[in-house]
């Protein structure tokens, strides 16, 4: 019987099962998944496999097979193990704890690179510009310098940029519910081994800033304007006419920024921006504006969906009136169970919103986006 080519993929998730995972084992590759869920890691080990279905009338599935689970708390050497056999290194569990794994894939590209002369290929699979980049910085914190020089013509790290929309799932099963679209580019000029659905890409920077500040930060803006009118999922914010010409006049100012930074063909820029307001209109997803809107401080990170955006329009001298709106709305979002928006609205309460923009944005109090978003704050705060 032929060995399958190995991945390891940390993050048994929504996204790590529908998207990465699924690709590879489309791809003829055995996926392990490293996670900390042990309900799901016992869970893939004894069915080893699972459904995706498309969020679409016909709710079209694939079975996903060769797949197995590893409990990276528990089962430290077995990773350590499947690290020294993989072709790829995939992650898509936040980019907040990639510094939590790097110590573990550090020791496994230890092993690995003492013992074999083939090639690992580690790509994020986050939400985050060079995600990759800083997951790398990380791990080579944890490797002695012999190592690191081993490490040449043996382990490449690539960025990517993910887009897949996964609501909510029911968690009792393996099976995920996903959108039909998605998109997975990955930057590098090697010739690396073929995963089906991957586009290969020279230069990230344009496809990652296009769809961070399209796909993330329209979700981000229905989500935040549904949810101070009293909204529950995506498509039913978007049936309301005039929050769905807010968010299309706030794409417009990220694309006016991103038309003039990377020379994009203004008519398909718009065209992009009209094809995603369609996507988030699926009502199949039944996709909840409190999800999408979860974890405002980092939403509002200055380099993040809401605020870089702004800032670079500033310094383009371009318009950011609808973004300031947008990020006014987030810090109205005072969801009881986001701890993170609980955090905001105490920061608020004691201290006002800038306060919160200089602390969690970095925007200087006297900044002028900071004045725009507080009157905008003050005049959305007056209508709720």
């Amino acid at each position: 019987m032929m060995m399958l080519k190995q991945t390891v993929h940390f993050g048994a998730g929504n996204i790590g099962r529908g998207f990465i995972g699924a690709l590879f084992s489309e791809s003829g590759y055995h996926v392990t998944f490293v996670d900390i869920a042990e309900q799901v890691i016992n869970k893939l080990n004894e069915e080893q496999q699972y459904n995706v279905k498309l969020a679409t009338a016909q709710e079209e599935t694939t079975t996903i097979k060769n797949v197995s689970g590893l409990n990276n708390m528990t089962q430290e050497n077995e990773v350590i193990e499947a690290i020294r056999q993989a072709t790829y290194l995939t992650t898509a569990i936040g980019p907040n704890i990639l510094p939590r794994i790097a110590p573990l894939i550090a020791k496994g590209i230890a092993k690995r690179v003492q013992e074999s002369d083939d090639k690992l290929y580690v790509i994020a699979c986050e939400n985050q510009i060079g995600a990759t980049d800083i997951l790398k910085n990380h791990i080579m914190g944890n490797l002695d310098e012999d190592t690191k020089k081993a490490l040449e013509g043996k382990v490449y790290f690539f960025n990517s940029a993910v887009d897949r929309i996964v609501p909510i799932q029911d968690q009792s099963s393996l099976d995920v519910l996903v959108e039909p679209y998605y998109e997975w580019v990955v930057e590098t000029t090697e010739e690396i081994p073929q995963v089906t659905g991957m586009k290969i890409v020279e230069d990230l920077a344009p496809f990652i800033e296009r769809k961070l500040f399209t796909v993330n930060t329209g979700h981000a803006v229905i989500a935040y304007l549904g949810y101070l009118q009293g909204k529950s999922t995506i498509d039913e914010t978007l049936a309301d006419e005039e929050i769905a010409g807010q968010v299309r006049e706030t794409l417009k100012e990220t694309g006016a920024y991103l038309v003039k930074e990377y020379g994009l063909d203004q008519d398909e820029h718009l065209a992009y921006i009209n094809k995603n307001i369609e996507r988030f209109k699926n009502s199949y997803l039944n996709d909840g504006v409190e999800r999408v809107g979860r974890s405002p401080i980092r939403k509002l990170g200055p380099e993040d969906r809401l605020v870089r955006p702004a800032t670079q329009a500033q310094k383009a001298g371009l318009s950011y009136t609808n973004l300031a709106q947008a990020i006014a709305a987030a810090l109205l979002f005072d969801h009881p169970e986001d701890e993170e928006a609980v955090k905001i609205q105490q920061m608020i309460q004691e201290n006002g919103p800038a306060f919160v923009l200089k602390n969690i944005s970095s925007l200087a109090e006297d900044s002028e986006i900071t004045k725009e978003v507080v009157r905008q704050y003050e005049a959305l705060k007056a209508r709720k």
